[in-house]
């Protein structure tokens, strides 16, 4: 289930707040400037699909976004326990950084933990099925996929390049709760 964890930066064994409701979890995160929504398949999803059909499900809401945000590239990324990176992959998103363009992610199937440091808040998304969040341009983040990752996730990108990294070198994020 989709939640919505606030700390205070320098408190992180101390919630704020917390919330499971997916209309006060958009509220919360718009009033910080992040896009928060969920979305419908037009057809009912399955592990057999291919990206291409996958990204046709959802090809309505992609254009919109498309139309609003001028995104150019979208792909769709999967994560099993099974792949031979995955410690290595979540290692690598763990560590704070920004990006010089939205992160834009919508998830398929499966969950994925996105920690955003805004001003002196901490704001932990666990985002799940249907869920998309588009953490703004420079906003410095960091994401956990757990231990035994399991997730297909929709990403738009306004560059060709895809995800670059810029890493803000801080050890924050090692100070809060991650997915097991």
């Amino acid at each position: 289930m989709s939640a919505l964890t606030i700390f205070a930066d320098n408190q992180p064994g101390q919630p704020l707040q917390h919330t499971e409701d997916g209309a006060v979890i958009a509220a919360l995160l718009q009033a910080a400037g992040v896009r928060f929504e969920r979305w419908n398949a037009s057809t009912p999803i399955t592990t057999e699909m291919s990206n291409d059909d996958i990204l046709a499900t959802y090809a309505s809401d992609i254009q919109r976004l498309k139309d609003e945000h001028g995104y150019i590239t979208v792909d769709v990324v999967s994560m099993k326990p099974d792949h031979p990176q995955k410690d290595e992959f979540r290692q690598k998103f763990l560590s704070e950084h920004r990006h010089s363009e939205d992160e834009v992610r919508f998830f398929v199937a499966g969950q994925g933990l996105f920690c955003l440091h805004i001003g002196d808040r901490i704001y932990q998304v666990l985002c799940c099925k249907d869920d998309l969040i588009s953490v703004p341009e420079n906003t410095p983040h960091w994401f956990d996929m757990g231990s035994a990752p399991t997730f297909t996730a929709i990403r738009l990108f306004n560059n060709t390049e895809g995800w670059v990294a810029h890493f803000t070198g801080s050890d924050i994020a090692d100070r809060f709760p991650l997915l097991a």
